[in-house]
């Protein structure tokens, strides 16, 4: 029987029952949170999305837009002049996918035109009126994730009477409408967006509640590395949240996730490939003429 958590893109076929893959966070930009600046000019870029891969990343996640709390908009030129040349520069360097990581319609077409081959919008497909039409077209995944309101304005107060169940209908909701509207079924993902207008105890609900949102029979991506929810529980910065991270990503990949977007390719992906390992466990049968009486 075919399973639902197939992810159909150009190139590649991912049974996400079979085991978690991860996403490896490449930031063109001078405020992301966690690496802003680092990784500024293209040529820095393309190397560190190579280590990336070498690292044993699934797919490469590109951004020229600062998602972070209080970050602001980026006009299209600019978010294109960040990202195009990084990925026609990377996708000739690399076997795994290139992921593009927008708000903005034209930035989507014009990145799957330079090789693109996902397209990861935190703002669930809401954002820019032609995203929809975009990815449609396009026939590549799109990652749908919940974000209450925008980067800018999304931690000023937020707040759920039910966070877990919400965020579920919300999600159900977007892929459905996006459905409607031409996008393929099977090359959705959702994502309930760790850190996007959510509390503290939003964020720890959401990734021990993560199976709830099997019930929507689409992969999951979650995505907590090194956010501030872990350094608030922890006491720690930005900087010194890998162990914080390793927790979440694990619990994470133990209630369903699919994919887990991080910064620590290497360090991580052991964590996943552990925790697959625990999960997938099976009790070994003794053969018979070894058992004793």
């Amino acid at each position: 029987m075919r399973s639902e958590l197939v992810i159909e893109g150009e190139g590649f076929q991912w049974d996400c029952t079979e085991r978690t893959r991860v996403m490896g966070v490449l930031n063109v930009t001078p405020d992301s949170f966690h690496d802003g600046g680092r990784y500024w000019d293209p040529y820095s870029a393309v190397r560190h999305g190579q280590r990336l891969a070498d690292e044993g990343a699934d797919i490469i996640d590109v951004g020229g837009e600062s998602t972070r709390p209080g970050a602001k908009p980026v006009d299209l030129e600019e978010e294109l002049r960040r990202v195009i040349p990084v990925i026609e520069r990377l996708k000739d360097r690399i076997e795994q996918p290139v992921s593009i990581d927008t708000r903005k319609a034209e930035v989507a077409h014009r990145a799957v035109r330079a090789g693109a081959r996902m397209v990861n919008d935190v703002s669930g497909l809401t954002a820019d009126p032609g995203m929809i039409e975009a990815v449609a077209s396009a026939r590549v995944p799109v990652v749908i994730m919940h974000a209450a309101g925008t980067p800018e304005d999304m931690q000023r107060n937020p707040g759920y009477r039910d966070t877990v169940g919400e965020i579920v209908d919300w999600l159900g909701a977007r892929i459905e409408h996006a459905v409607a509207h031409g996008v393929r079924r099977s090359q959705i993902i959702i994502d309930p967006g760790i850190g996007f207008g959510k509390r503290l105890s939003d964020n720890l609900l959401l990734i021990r509640s993560l199976a709830s949102f099997k019930k929507l029979k689409r992969p999951i991506l979650i995505g907590p590395s090194r956010k501030s929810f872990i350094g608030r529980v922890l006491d720690t910065e930005k900087d010194d949240r890998m162990e914080g991270t390793a927790a979440a990503v694990a619990l994470s990949v133990a209630n369903g996730a699919g994919i887990v977007r991080v910064h620590d390719v290497r360090e991580m992906g052991r964590v996943v490939r552990m925790t697959d390992a625990i999960c997938g466990a099976r009790q070994e049968q003794t053969p018979v003429e070894m058992r004793q009486e």
